[in-house]
C-alpha cells in the first residue's frame, strides 16, 4: 500500500511539474527581445530552422552604445520660455509635453570631427559632394572687424581641433548625420563579422541584424529643450520637482556658486556690449569666440555647452505659433501643416486691388498670374518651409538667449560663425 501511495505521489508530482511548465514555466515563459526563445509562441514553429526554411531570429543584446552619446531618460516636462520675453516674440509659451527617451551627443560636433568627415568623403564620394560639405569659412569675415585669421585657421589649425565646427548649414549638418550613421554601422557590422550591404550613406541600414544603431539625426526642438533643462537634477520624491530652471543649471546666476570654481562663469557668452571675455588677468569666461567643447561643467544629463559657445540647429521648421499647433507627445513641426508658409509671403500685391484675394492666382514659372511683386528688391518673408529653428545662446549672444526656451530661426542653407550642432538618436524598443 505504501508503494502504491508513493507511486501516486511521484505521478502526481510529475503531473504538477508538467502543468507548471505548461502554464508558467520555461515552455511558455515570458519572452523578451533579448531572449525570444527557440520557437514561436503563436505557431510552435522553430526559429532558425534552416533545413525547413524557418524564420531567422538573429541574436540581440540590446541597442549598442553609440559613440559620443549620452542616454536621456524621457518623461513629462513643460516646454517654453521661463525667462522674461524681452523680445516680445511670444513664440514659445509654456505647454506640457512628453518626450520619449533618446540619446544625444555629449558635446557639439567639433572641427576634428568635420575634418574626419571631409577625409572620408574624399575617399568614398565625388569631388562635388566633398566640396558641398565644406564649411563656409567666410562667416568670420566682418566688414568692420579684423577676424580674417579665423577664415584660414579656425577649421584647420590643430589648436582649434576640439572647438565646435561653425559655418555649417542645417542641410550640411543633416548630411553629416547620415554619413555618420553609415560609418558607425559599417564598423559595428564588421566587428560582428557581418558585411554591410553596398548602400549609399543615408540608405536603409540592416536594422534586423541586431548589431546596428538607429540613425543619427538632428534633435527635435522638444528633445533639445528637454535635454538642456535636465530637470532630472531637480527631482524630489515621487513625481515632484523642486523648481524649474532658467538655464541648464540651478539658480538665476551665471557664475558657479560652489567649490574651487566659485565665481567662474558657467558658459561662454557675451556679457555685454563689447565684453566677450573680461579683462586681461581676470577673464570671465576666457573665450573671445568659441571655446573647447568640454570647457564648462556639463548639465545633469552630462551634456556640455547646452548654453553658450555655439547655438545649435534642431530638426523643426520655424513657426511663431508652434506652441499652439503641437502634438503633446514627441512634438515636432516638420512642415507648414495648419500654418502654411504662404501666409507669411508678403512680397506680392494684386494687379487689381478690387479682386478677391482668395480667388487670385499666383504666377508660376513662365505663366502670368494675378499677383505681381510689390517690392523691387524681391523681399520674401524669412518664414517658410525651409526656415529652421536653432537653440541656445552662442559666444556672441547675451545671457537672455542661453535660456533653453528661447528660439530663433534661419534658412536651412545659411550658415554663421555662431551656429553649430550635435546629433541625437532614438532609444529603440524601450520606453
Amino acid at each position: 500500500m505504501k508503494q502504491i501511495k508513493g507511486l501516486l505521489a511521484v505521478v502526481g508530482g510529475t503531473f504538477l511539474i508538467a502543468s507548471c511548465s505548461l502554464i508558467g514555466g520555461k515552455k511558455n515563459a515570458e519572452r523578451t527581445a533579448i531572449n525570444p526563445g527557440q520557437m514561436s509562441t503563436t505557431t510552435n514553429l522553430k526559429y532558425n530552422d534552416t533545413e525547413a526554411g524557418g524564420f531567422e531570429v538573429k541574436p540581440f543584446r540590446g541597442q549598442p552604445d553609440a559613440p559620443n552619446t549620452v542616454f536621456i531618460e524621457g518623461g513629462r516636462a513643460v516646454m517654453g520660455s521661463f525667462e522674461e520675453d524681452v523680445m516680445s516674440y511670444r513664440d514659445n509659451i509654456e505647454r506640457t509635453v512628453s518626450v520619449a527617451s533618446f540619446y544625444m551627443d555629449q558635446t557639439e560636433i567639433a572641427n576634428i570631427h568635420w575634418l574626419e568627415y571631409l577625409h572620408w568623403l574624399g575617399k568614398d564620394s565625388t569631388q562635388e559632394v566633398k566640396e558641398a560639405a565644406k564649411p563656409d569659412t567666410t562667416v568670420w569675415v566682418g566688414k568692420l572687424a579684423f577676424n580674417d585669421p579665423y577664415v584660414d585657421h579656425y577649421l584647420r589649425y590643430p589648436g582649434f581641433r576640439y572647438f565646435p565646427v561653425v559655418g555649417v548649414s542645417w542641410t550640411q549638418a543633416n548630411n553629416y548625420a547620415k554619413w555618420r550613421t553609415h560609418k558607425v554601422n559599417a564598423q559595428l557590422m564588421k566587428e560582428s563579422g557581418l558585411e554591410l550591404p553596398e548602400v549609399p550613406a543615408g540608405g536603409r541600414i540592416q536594422l534586423e541584424s541586431g548589431v546596428v544603431i538607429p540613425a543619427y539625426r538632428l534633435p527635435t526642438e522638444a528633445e533639445w529643450e528637454y535635454a538642456a533643462q535636465a530637470l532630472i537634477g531637480t527631482q524630489w520624491l515621487e513625481e515632484m520637482q523642486t523648481h524649474q530652471r532658467i538655464y541648464p543649471w540651478d539658480g538665476h546666476a551665471l557664475r558657479n556658486p560652489y567649490g574651487k570654481q566659485m565665481g567662474f562663469f558657467l558658459a561662454n557668452f557675451k556679457r555685454g556690449r563689447g565684453d566677450y571675455a573680461g579683462i586681461a588677468g581676470r577673464l570671465n569666461d576666457g573665450a573671445l569666440i568659441t571655446s573647447y567643447i568640454y570647457e564648462f561643467p556639463p548639465n545633469d544629463y552630462g551634456l556640455y555647452n547646452m548654453a553658450g559657445n555655439v547655438s545649435e540647429w534642431v530638426m523643426d521648421i520655424y513657426r511663431p505659433l508652434s506652441y499652439q499647433d503641437f502634438d503633446d507627445l514627441n512634438p515636432m513641426r516638420r512642415d507648414g501643416f495648419l500654418d502654411g508658409g504662404d501666409k507669411y509671403d508678403n512680397h506680392y500685391r494684386l494687379k487689381d486691388p478690387t479682386m478677391d484675394p482668395g480667388k487670385a492666382k499666383k504666377p508660376k514659372a513662365g505663366v502670368d498670374g494675378d499677383w505681381v511683386e510689390n517690392n523691387p528688391t524681391g523681399f520674401i518673408s524669412l518664414i517658410s518651409d525651409k526656415t529652421r529653428v536653432y537653440k541656445g545662446g552662442s559666444w556672441k549672444d547675451v545671457a537672455y538667449w542661453m535660456s533653453p526656451g528661447t528660439r530663433r530661426f534661419l534658412d536651412q542653407d545659411s550658415a554663421t560663425a555662431t551656429i553649430g550642432f550635435r546629433c541625437a538618436m532614438i532609444r529603440a524598443g524601450s520606453n
